[in-house]
């Protein structure tokens, strides 16, 4: 089996599709309707919330369909224009709905108690309270509807644009990889970025040094949209704070659904414990017969061992494995992977023009989960294919729940594609035969602790830090490449050979105009589900409904609700933290020392 590619004939034909006219259409007769209800009276509040669900569930499926479609092909200007025109469309139906939100966020108790007490087709309107819940205590941070309506419009060309123009350069981005014999090899920036996770050790060097120089060549750009980013957010919250101050961080914090207790907690103790983490990419730099790890072999396969040869996996390899991994957890989870494959849910080819990264989505209104990505045949690539089947599950758990309870933050959201993650390492761990089988799982225990107790804090030191200089005006690319390089050498120290000083500009993360901070949920995630995995063993059969049933929490409360209900944690002291971190220090030092008895 080779790599597939989505079969998109569950909703769309193609982009030519009538269908899709059809749901634009549908969902613009319903906006309509919208904006002729009135906001102070109850039952048209409640009708109002039922028809924003409606023309979400539509928008959102056309969406992204298109942003499926523009992923593969970052050249599909058909695929772009659609992605734009819907999201016009949202940023309408954000204004069309914002006099109702701002109603329900700031109206007596009376009447929002007796909005949430009606019901619809789709069940009871308090499906809607813990969202709204959220925006009444944040109620001191709005604006007047017509202001919040004009952040909305605005939103399309300005910081969505940014993201576009991204996506756009590195979509299209062509690389030389330049090579000792003075011959060069041209090809798509994300596929010479794959080759950083693979065992190619004549291309790899060449790979991130075509990348870096890329990412030099267009510095100015990126630098640009960065400083937009960041100036249009830090603009908006100045207006926000007319009452009271809103620092950059809490809208992040919100959108996370965590308390600043919370992060404060989790990095304080992962950065007392970055030595560990510097070990495990020291034992990392041994296999490759260096003392220091170079930034061309942070996420690489596992150097070859004694002349062997280097193990590929091919598409249907990785599927069994994880198919395997996951039956071992439930027969259900099996049947899942199964079904994600049966149905042609998964695009996996590598492409020229498809862009960088890997992701899972859904089409709203049929509940389907669908996975990006490009394998490669590495061990990496199989966990990263894990990783994005582990969001599908997470989605097609929740399939028939209200919509809006689906919506789950990013920490929460790392939850079930960790634990695929660890399912499949820990399986294949179980089955190793010899120290090389062996040493291969705990080298994916170590790279994943260096990327997640590394590589995330420097994003998130970085990212903190520019925000904080931006506040006094825009960053120039030096400004910025000297930041990262002084973030990086703070928590990599000795461990790395050199700095990656236009990281900021070569990861998309940075550049995603939606979110801001999109960096220490995956730490939170790593550690968090830790700790969930950790509750296997601990409670046998029971454990998977348990599970599930934690997965459905995650779109309707709060991350130190869902741990405190069902792992009996609490998120704000470091007790929960450093428990998870004392089970990665014994994945790491297993690690340390099957690497000094091989590379004695």
């Amino acid at each position: 089996m080779s790599a597939p590619s989505w079969d998109f004939s569950f909703v769309y034909q193609s982009l030519q599709d009538p269908a899709i006219n059809q749901d634009l259409q549908l969902s613009n007769q319903y906006l309509d309707a919208l904006t002729h209800l009135s906001i102070d009276v109850v039952d048209a509040c409640q009708r109002a919330l039922t028809l924003h669900d409606d023309i979400l569930t539509l928008i959102q499926s056309v969406s992204n369909y298109a942003g499926c479609q523009s992923s593969v092909d970052a050249t599909n200007e058909a695929a772009k224009a659609l992605v734009v025109k819907t999201d016009v469309m949202q940023s309408t139906l954000t204004q069309a709905f914002s006099p109702f939100e701002s109603q329900l966020s700031v109206c007596d108790d009376g009447f929002f108690n007796a909005v949430m007490s009606g019901s619809d087709d789709a069940g009871n309107y308090d499906r809607h309270a813990f969202r709204f819940s959220r925006l009444r205590q944040h109620r001191v941070f709005r604006l007047s509807v017509p202001e919040e309506q004009l952040l909305s419009a605005l939103q399309v060309d300005g910081r969505n644009a940014w993201g576009r123009l991204y996506d756009s350069i590195t979509g299209t981005a062509k690389v030389a990889l330049t090579f000792p014999d003075g011959s060069e090899e041209v090809m798509g920036l994300s596929q010479a970025a794959s080759l950083l996770y693979g065992s190619d050790t004549y291309r790899r060097e060449p790979a991130w040094r075509a990348i870096h120089a890329a990412m030099e060549k267009q510095e100015i750009t990126f630098a640009a949209i960065l400083n937009a980013l960041a100036g249009g957010r830090l603009a908006e919250y100045q207006k926000r704070s007319h009452t009271k101050p809103l620092h950059f961080l809490a809208p992040a914090l919100e959108q996370s659904r965590i308390e600043k207790k919370t992060l404060d907690a989790m990095i304080r103790v992962t950065e007392q414990h970055k030595d560990l983490s510097r070990r495990a990419a020291k034992a990392m730099a041994k296999m490759f017969g260096h003392e220091t790890l170079a930034p061309w072999d942070e996420m690489a396969a596992m150097p070859v061992q004694d002349g062997g040869a280097s193990k590929s996996y091919s598409f249907q390899d990785a599927i069994a494995i994880i198919r395997h991994a996951f039956h071992s957890v439930h027969p259900e989870m099996a049947d899942f992977v199964d079904m994600m494959v049966e149905q042609g849910l998964i695009d996996a080819a590598p492409q020229p023009n498809k862009v960088m990264g890997a992701y899972c989505t859904k089409i709203a209104k049929t509940r389907t989960p669908l996975v990006f990505m490009s394998f490669g045949g590495s061990m990496s690539d199989v966990l990263t294919l894990a990783h994005e089947l582990g969001h599908a599950f997470h989605n097609w758990v929740m399939k028939d729940m209200p919509l809006v309870e689906t919506n789950y933050p990013m920490t929460l959201a790392e939850t079930a594609s960790i634990f695929a993650e660890n399912v499949v390492r820990d399986a294949l761990l179980e089955e190793a035969s010899n120290d090389h089988d062996k040493l291969l799982m705990l080298w994916e225990e170590a790279q994943t602790a260096v990327a997640l107790m590394l590589n995330i804090p420097v994003r998130f030191e970085f990212e903190r830090a520019f925000y904080e200089q931006r506040q006094q005006g825009e960053l120039t690319p030096r400004q910025l490449r000297g930041l990262m390089s002084e973030t990086w050498k703070n928590w990599y120290g000795d461990a790395m050979s050199e700095p990656n000083d236009l990281f900021w500009a070569s990861k998309l993360h940075f550049s995603i105009a939606e979110i801001s901070f999109y960096n220490y949920p995956y730490l939170f995630g790593y550690l968090f589900s830790t700790g969930v995995y950790a509750q296997r063993v601990a409670k046998g059969d029971a454990f998977y409904e348990d599970y599930k049933s934690l997965l459905k929490d995650t779109g309707r409360m709060t991350a130190e609700e869902v741990a405190l209900k069902h792992l009996g944690a609490n998120l704000e002291q470091p007790d929960f933290w450093q428990q998870s971190i004392s089970i990665a220090e014994k994945r790491i030092e297993a690690f340390e020392a099957l690497v000094n008895k091989i590379k004695h």
